[in-house]
């Protein structure tokens, strides 16, 4: 016996060899149904090994589609009755002639069949409709005593129950085409054969001889206990064998960049703060300072509510104060935007078009010193397309402090950006609520070429005098969707949102940072 025969049979499953020997015994293809009886085995087994066995080149198995035929309900009297164009025949054969609107009362057909018997006439060519009368054609007078190759299949079927369509002649076959553009006439349960066959190569090993006998998979207490491990024989293992692909639950990647986020910030001494998704103008542009004619509030830009059409404003001292530094820069030294600002502009709703609001509210709340963050859902007015969205998250956060200056929020956000895995630079920017003002860049080495990640910038005298803060504030933010295409090679956001899961799935589990 050949080295490489001896390793394929040690390496074989006992029911492998079993399968095998059933093919020995017979010298011919036999069916798993044989194998089961003669080596004592379910069936299960028996298609499990075969599929092994051929997986190897040991053993061909054939699957054959074998379709049983059997009439319904309305097959049966079909068949016992006569098909409706049948009945048709019959009395056109007598009067050769039928006005259409008369043949339902000449046979005594419910207009169901009426309708579907005047079709087939004329499908089979029994009949034509000429001026709205029905006529009976050679062929039909030729057919009517003269069972149709359908009407045959259809008294064989009733008669033995039910019939095999591997079994069928030719002429059967064409019949059988006919019934089957016909609903509800018969019928069609499906079975699957097996024959399993040896091969040049499984014969070689049947030559040179398979002994079957028991293996034990694993070494047991009992078995040491009893010492009948000496007498065992123990199946091989293939460490070199393929597994099973394991798909283990995860986290949306999206979701894992938010806690990723979240962690950095916490790490970093924040307060997570959040607010409601439906907001008033109030407090999403006119509390940051950005004039109520300004293009950002404009309908294609922001998403106006219907209903609530309006929302509740703040104290009438704040109200009056975002007022008077619209109007004429109250005491912060600017001149404002010089314009009657007007509260009912003030109170409409809108779903947040950033989360700077977020930051407003915290900022009239918690005197500084603070340090905040919030990460939340965001929406604008975008043309869905390859790199934009009607709505996406956003993460903010805020130092407030006597000595923070534009500095420390550069500082800050290098060591943001620096734990997110980035080199970041700065380049000067204009945002309506905010001077100085940048615009975060960072450094994709793939592509060799720095790109525009975030927005930063010390919030404005004007921002701040009517929330009663006199400290400098910085601020900073960025949509956390562009972050994730970064991350995750993705060069359409649509794909952040699609149930992909073959894509899921082929994502790298990461681990998050660690707060301990």
């Amino acid at each position: 016996m050949s080295k490489e025969n001896t390793r394929i049979i040690n390496e074989l499953h006992i029911y492998e060899k079993k399968v095998l020997k059933a093919l020995e015994k017979s010298r011919q293809s036999i069916t798993p149904e044989d194998i089961v009886q003669s080596q004592n085995l379910d069936i299960k087994s028996v298609m499990s090994a075969a599929g092994s066995l051929a997986s190897k080149g040991l053993v061909k198995v054939q699957k054959d589609m074998e379709e049983i035929l059997s009439l319904s309900p309305d097959g049966e009297a079909f068949a016992r009755d006569g098909l409706p164009e049948r009945k048709l025949l019959e009395i056109l054969y007598l009067q050769k002639n039928i006005p259409m609107k008369d043949i339902g009362q000449e046979t005594g057909l419910n207009p169901k069949d009426v309708k579907i018997g005047v079709g087939w006439l004329v499908r089979k060519k029994w009949a034509k409709i000429d001026q709205g009368m029905v006529k009976i054609t050679i062929l039909g007078e030729e057919s009517h005593k003269t069972p149709q190759i359908d009407e045959k299949l259809l008294h064989m079927i009733l008669e033995q129950g039910e019939i095999s369509s591997i079994n069928l002649e030719e002429e059967l076959q064409n019949g059988l085409k006919l019934l089957k553009s016909r609903k509800g006439l018969i019928n069609f349960d499906k079975i699957t054969n097996h024959t399993i066959s040896i091969t040049k190569k499984g014969q070689e090993l049947l030559d040179e001889g398979i002994i079957i006998q028991e293996e034990a998979t694993q070494l047991t207490h009992h078995h040491l206990k009893t010492r009948k491990w000496k007498n065992l024989t123990y199946r091989g293992y293939d460490v070199q064998a393929e597994y099973p692909e394991f798909h283990p639950g995860k986290m949306h990647p999206l979701r894992r960049i938010m806690d990723e986020i979240r962690n950095i910030f916490l790490n970093m001494g924040f307060t997570e703060s959040r607010g409601p998704i439906l907001e008033s103008a109030f407090w999403n542009f006119d509390c940051l300072f950005q004039p109520q004619d300004h293009a950002a509030r404009e309908m294609q830009d922001t998403f106006y509510i219907k209903n609530p059409s309006t929302s509740w404003l703040p104290g009438e001292e704040l109200v009056d104060k975002v007022k008077k530094v619209h109007e004429d820069g109250a005491q912060t030294g600017s001149e404002g935007w010089c314009y009657n600002w007007d509260k009912d502009v003030a109170r409409q709703s809108v779903l947040r078009t950033h989360t700077t609001c977020v930051s407003a509210r915290f900022l009239k709340e918690n005197p500084p010193p603070l340090k905040m963050f919030s990460i939340g859902r965001v929406f604008r007015r975008e043309t869905i397309t390859y790199k934009h969205l009607p709505e996406f998250n956003q993460v903010e956060g805020i130092v407030a402090a006597d000595e923070v200056n534009f500095r420390n929020l550069l500082g800050i956000l290098k060591e943001f950006y620096k734990k997110l895995g980035f080199e970041v630079r700065f380049r000067p920017a204009y945002f309506p609520y905010t001077y100085l003002s940048t615009e975060c860049e960072i450094y994709l080495e793939e592509k060799e070429s720095w790109i525009e990640l975030g927005g930063a910038g010390m919030f404005r005298p004007e921002v701040l005098e009517p929330l009663g803060v006199t400290t400098p504030v910085a601020a900073f933010g960025l949509g956390i969707e562009r972050l994730a295409m970064i991350e995750l090679g993705i060069k359409d956001i649509r794909m952040l949102y699609k149930s992909d899961i073959g894509w899921l799935r082929k994502l790298p589990l990461k681990k998050g940072i660690n707060l301990d």
